[in-house]
């Protein structure tokens, strides 16, 4: 079974693609590869579209990226060998009107008849709408089955979205999940920007991961520009990064807990996060820390106080998720909803090659930090923690076990962090890049192509959640409708990642 670089190795790569070759491949090279992941253990990273060509990303020891162009405006689907591909394909057949072939779900994807055209819909960010698309779900034969519609209107504030469940009494046959709801015209909107107002936009795709993303961003322009960035100004994005991490994960733990009736425990994660985001304000000037990375750097450096104020935040924190683990550790009524609860099999999470909570916790390794790496990390200590079971409590221990990675981090950043400026220019050249960034969802892969005059053509990024989403369809079947909720926090996936 060959690996990635062997396969393509006769394959003419383009040279402006960068960190990591670009096949272009024409019909027969494309319908070979697709006989090739039948049988090959690679991972789809991504699966994006730029005029007529489609654009597909793998990994396996190494990342590479290939594309066909659609002479006929067709390709063959990839959903039969990588299902994960399946939503990413409708949304390629609306955004571009390029039709997959062979897929199974011809349904619209972000097309909700809402907008003034139909596909392609990559340029169309607003207009008067012409009308609802009649929506099929999916049958389910069986007797006494009924169904239960929810949203994509909710109750709190999170975003729209739609779960339809099929039922037997109070047993879950079948969940179909619908999004597109507020769909942005994000991909549109980025053409033709420069580089900072791009990312802007790219920082606000989904708000709780900015900075994932405007690290994801930057980095991809920089591989596309051959830009140097200063080392204090990645040690300071990482340092960003895990106290975005760890502000989330502390707020799912105590959501999944508040979910099963226990609300003290959402309390006292609202207040840890309260005093991480407030300590993002006194050190780097914002809350979200959104704007605070662009290609190049930083805007903003870390202080001696910073670091003060940083070190007394962390000691804090290793003192009270310590308490607040032991807790839930002795707390058998919250484990009695959580133990064997929305199972997601390791089989399927690799298969739909999920990362993150949802797939380190059933059993898969992958931590974009890690593999392929990026700096500081590869100069930095820590492991990946891995759960088996796939369960609501595994999910609950990998975000629990991962803050504490997260502050061991932080540690290290402030001990080793170097001195030196915080940006350098990004060159004008034309040219294509990508990144492969841990969010504290999973990967995000970001993919920009470039003009001379630096100004976005295309950029792609794909959300670790639309590998995610899928896999709650499958989680939540034979569990009860009371455990919905509580499985759906426990995923936490991003509708507005999904929406674009």
């Amino acid at each position: 079974m060959p690996d990635l670089k062997d396969y393509f190795s006769r394959t003419h790569a383009v040279p402006e693609h960068k960190p990591w070759s670009r096949f272009q491949l024409d019909e027969h090279g494309w319908n070979d590869m697709i006989h090739q992941l039948a049988v090959s253990d690679w991972t789809l990273l991504g699966l994006w579209a730029y005029g007529n060509e489609v654009y597909a990303a793998f990994r396996d020891v190494t990342i590479a990226v290939v594309s066909f162009e659609c002479r006929e405006r067709r390709f063959k689907s990839l959903t039969e060998v990588r299902p994960a591909a399946a939503r990413l394909e409708r949304t390629i057949r609306d955004l571009f009107g390029l039709i997959p072939e062979g897929i199974a779900d011809f349904r619209p994807w972000l097309d909700h008849g809402r907008w003034s055209q139909s596909q392609p819909l990559s340029n169309v960010h607003c207009g008067i709408p012409t009308g609802s698309i009649d929506y099929h779900f999916l049958s389910t034969d069986g007797q006494n089955l009924h169904q239960i519609p929810v949203g994509p209107v909710h109750a709190g504030v999170i975003e729209s979205g739609h779960f339809r469940f099929t039922c037997s009494g109070e047993t879950i046959v079948r969940l179909e999940e619908r999004f597109g709801y507020k769909h942005r015209g994000i991909e549109g909107l980025i053409v033709g920007k420069n580089l900072i107002e791009a990312s802007k936009i790219i920082g606000r795709i989904s708000g709780d991961s900015t900075v994932a993303y405007a690290i994801a961003f930057a980095r991809a322009v920089e591989a596309a520009t051959c830009t140097e960035v200063p080392p204090r100004a990645h040690w300071i994005r990482a340092l960003m990064s895990e106290l975005e991490r760890i502000s989330n994960h502390i707020f799912d733990f105590g959501a999944i807990c508040n979910d099963v009736a226990f609300s003290f425990m959402l309390s006292k994660c609202m207040t840890i996060r309260e005093q991480i985001l407030q300590t993002n304000n006194i050190c780097f000037g914002h809350r979200l820390l959104m704007d605070k990375i662009i290609p190049g750097g930083v805007t903003i450096d870390l202080t001696s106080e910073g670091v003060r104020v940083l070190s007394d935040l962390i000691k804090e924190l290793r003192k009270q998720i310590c308490k607040l683990a032991d807790i839930y550790d002795n707390m058998p009524i919250l484990q009695n909803r959580t133990i064997g609860t929305g199972i997601v099999k390791s089989a399927l999470a690799h298969r739909f090659g999920a990362g993150g909570v949802v797939g380190r916790s059933s059993s898969q390794s992958c931590d974009a930090r890690k593999n392929p790496g990026y700096p500081p990390y590869d100069d930095l200590n820590f492991d990946v923690p891995v759960h088996l079971e796939g369960d609501v409590n595994s999910r609950i221990l990998q975000r629990i076990e991962e803050i504490q990675v997260s502050i061991g981090l932080i540690e290290q950043i402030l001990k080793l962090i170097p001195d030196g400026s915080l940006f350098n220019q990004t060159k004008k050249c034309d040219g294509e890049g990508m990144a492969l960034i841990e969010s504290f969802r999973g990967e995000i892969l970001l993919w920009i192509r470039l003009s001379k005059t630096g100004h976005v053509l295309r950029c792609h990024p794909r959300d670790p959640s639309w590998f995610q989403w899928p896999l709650l369809e499958s989680a939540i079947e034979g569990n009860i409708v009371a455990d919905f909720p509580v499985c759906n926090k426990s995923f936490n996936c991003s509708y507005s990642g999904v929406d674009l």
